[in-house]
C-alpha cells in the first residue's frame, strides 16, 4: 500500500495552496464565515473556471475525470483555510449522487451545470426523526397525475441556503430502503430555507408546503432505487470530506506550533512548557490518525478494492480527531484562540458541524462492524 502522492497530485496541492494564500487569506476566510451562505460569487466563479468544481465529474459531462485522491488533495488544501461554501455539497456529494442515481439524460443535463458552477446542488436527507440511515426518512410524496406533491421538513441540510437545487430523499415504499431521490428547484413555490443557529455552519432547515415536483424530476428510471445509489455516492464522497477535515487539523497544528514559539511567558516561549507540549502531541496524534485512515480509504477506492469498512473507519476517526485537535489547539492558545479574527474559531465551529454530518462516529462504527461481518 503506497499512500504517497504522485507528481500530479503534488502540483495540484501546490496550486491550491497558492490560490488559498493569494485569494483567501485569513481575513477573507473570517469575513466569509460571517455571511449567510459562506461563499462569494467571484471566488465561486474562479474555482469553477479552474475546473475544481467538476474535478470528479467525467469529461463527457464537462468535468475533469480526476481520481478521488486527486479531489482529496484539493479539499485538504481548502480545509486549511477553512474555505467555506458549497464546494463539497455540490461538486462532490451531489455530483456523485447524480452520477450514481441519474439516467444518462439526467447526467448530461445536470452535471455540466454543476461543473460550470451555474447551479448549486445539495442533498437533503435527514428529518426531525433524525437518522443518517434510510429508517429516518419519513417524507412521503403524493403522486398527483404527472407530478409529486411534497410536504414536510428536512433538517441539517448542508449549504441549504446557498443551493439553487435540492436532491431530496423521500419514502416511496414500505421497506426500510424504499427511498427515491427527487430534484427540486429551491425557487419552487412552497420551499423555504433558514440557517440553523448555534455552532452549526450553514446547515439549514428546509420546509416543503405543497411543493409540486414534476415526475420527471425523479433521479433514475424508477422509484425505490435512491438509497442504494446514495449509499454508493456517499461511500466515495466521505473520504473527500475527511480530507477537508484533515486540512483543518493540519492548520490547527501549524497555528499551535507557531503560537507556542512566539508567545513568551515567564521569559521563555510557552512551547518550553511540558503541558503545552502535551497538547501539541495530542493534536499530532489525532491529525495522523485522521490523515492515514482517510488516505487508506481513498487508496482502496481508487484501486478498486473493497473499501466500505475503511470508509466508515475514516469518517469515525476523522470526526473525533477534528474535534479533539481543535480542542487541543485552544488549550495551547488559551484566550487569544477565542478571538474570531485570530482564525482558530472557524476551524472549531467546522469541527462541531462536521462531527455529525453524513453520520456521527457512533453511526459509522456500527456500519464498519456490519461491513466487517459481511
Amino acid at each position: 500500500m503506497d499512500l504517497s502522492l504522485n507528481e500530479h497530485q503534488r502540483m495540484l496541492a501546490q496550486s491550491a495552496r497558492t490560490f488559498m494564500q493569494r485569494r483567501m487569506p485569513k481575513a477573507a476566510i473570517v469575513a466569509l464565515h460571517n455571511t449567510d451562505t459562506g461563499y462569494q460569487a467571484q471566488t465561486w466563479s474562479t474555482i469553477a473556471e479552474l475546473g475544481w468544481l467538476g474535478l470528479l465529474i467525467a469529461p463527457q459531462y464537462g468535468g475533469g475525470g480526476a481520481s478521488l485522491t486527486d479531489a482529496a488533495v484539493l479539499y485538504e488544501e481548502f480545509g486549511r483555510g477553512p474555505l467555506p461554501g458549497p464546494f463539497f455539497s455540490s461538486g462532490v456529494l451531489s455530483a456523485l449522487t447524480v452520477e450514481e442515481a441519474g439516467t444518462e439524460e439526467q447526467r448530461r443535463r445536470i452535471l455540466p451545470e454543476i461543473a460550470a458552477g451555474r447551479q448549486i446542488y445539495t442533498v437533503a436527507i435527514t428529518e426531525p426523526r433524525r437518522s443518517w440511515g434510510p429508517q429516518g426518512i419519513a417524507m412521503e410524496p403524493r403522486l398527483d397525475g404527472d407530478k409529486y406533491i411534497l410536504d414536510g421538513i428536512k433538517l441539517f441540510v448542508s449549504d441549504g441556503a446557498a443551493a439553487s437545487h435540492l436532491i431530496v430523499a423521500v419514502r416511496t415504499g414500505s421497506s426500510d430502503d424504499a427511498i427515491s431521490l427527487l430534484v427540486v428547484d429551491k425557487r419552487s413555490r412552497g420551499v423555504a430555507a433558514r440557517n440553523l443557529p448555534g455552532l452549526l455552519s450553514w446547515q439549514a432547515e428546509i420546509t416543503f408546503e405543497g411543493v409540486e415536483v414534476a415526475a420527471a424530476a425523479l433521479l433514475g428510471r424508477r422509484e425505490n432505487g435512491g438509497w442504494a445509489a446514495l449509499s454508493r455516492a456517499m461511500q466515495r464522497a466521505l473520504p473527500v470530506l475527511c480530507a477537508y477535515q484533515v486540512g483543518s487539523c493540519q492548520a490547527a497544528f501549524e497555528m499551535s506550533v507557531e503560537y507556542s514559539r512566539t508567545r513568551v511567558q515567564f521569559g521563555v516561549p510557552i512551547g518550553r512548557f511540558q503541558r503545552v507540549q502535551d497538547h501539541i502531541v495530542r493534536l499530532v496524534n489525532h491529525l495522523d490518525a485522521a490523515r492515514w485512515t482517510t488516505y487508506e480509504a481513498l487508496w482502496k477506492l481508487d484501486s478498486g478494492r473493497p473499501a466500505a469498512d475503511s470508509v466508515h473507519l475514516a469518517k469515525a476517526v476523522t470526526a473525533e480527531a477534528h474535534m479533539e485537535a481543535c480542542n487541543a489547539a485552544h488549550e495551547v492558545h488559551a484566550g487569544i484562540g477565542s478571538v474570531h479574527e485570530y482564525g482558530l474559531t472557524p476551524h472549531t465551529q467546522l469541527s462541531r458541524t462536521l462531527f455529525n454530518y453524513l453520520g456521527d462516529p457512533k453511526w459509522h462504527k456500527r456500519q464498519m462492524a456490519a461491513a466487517l461481518q459481511w
